[in-house]
């Protein structure tokens, strides 16, 4: 690939990480977009929205070109997006929601090159089914992981042992973002 600087439009340790191990070279510049949904019915144009927002926000603040890179995760369930949980109870009803049953974890992916005015958006899902949970599962990984930044109310890849029962999908777009789109997309 040729040597176009790469900013990363996100402040995620878990996108920052994907996209090493994917061998990237890139500079970090978190977006500042509010995320705002107007309601929590889900369409993968909303969440491809979120992202470009986020892109575009970085793309306007920075003088120089770019291949900006933003992204958006949401989990949602029966077609409704869970997003961050405000507090311990708001995260104890979404998981408890997740037990037992599938929902899909969608990821809007934008990538603006400013070196060739092209904008590229796409939305990546995986579906997860979670085994059904005790609440005393849920009590402790709330309790011993505090998942209040992360949507849904979880981190797949902290999940102790006995929470996930199949991923169908990508297991990187659940974690925050799928490396091998993104490298697609790239081109």
């Amino acid at each position: 690939m040729n040597m176009k600087k790469i900013v990363l439009a996100s402040g995620s340790p878990r996108r920052r990480e994907i996209l090493k191990r994917a061998g990237l070279e890139f500079e970090i510049h978190p977006s500042n977009y509010e995320e705002v949904l107007d309601n929590h019915d889900f369409t993968p144009e909303k969440i491809e929205k979120l992202a470009y927002n986020k892109a575009l926000d970085v793309a306007n603040e920075l003088d120089e070109k770019a291949v900006i890179i933003g992204a958006d995760t949401v989990v949602v369930l029966n077609n409704e997006i869970l997003t961050k949980p405000h507090d311990r109870e708001d995260a104890f009803k979404m998981l408890k929601s997740l037990s037992g049953v599938e929902h899909h974890v969608v990821t809007g992916i934008c990538v603006i090159d400013k070196y060739d005015d092209v904008t590229k958006i796409e939305a990546v899902t995986t579906t997860v089914e979670f085994e059904n949970l005790t609440d005393e599962q849920i009590n402790y990984y709330i309790d011993n992981y505090k998942p209040f930044d992360k949507a849904g109310a979880y981190g797949i890849q902290e999940l102790p042992d006995g929470f996930v029962k199949r991923v169908d999908g990508s297991l990187e777009n659940v974690i925050g973002l799928c490396s091998k789109t993104v490298l697609a997309m790239l081109g």
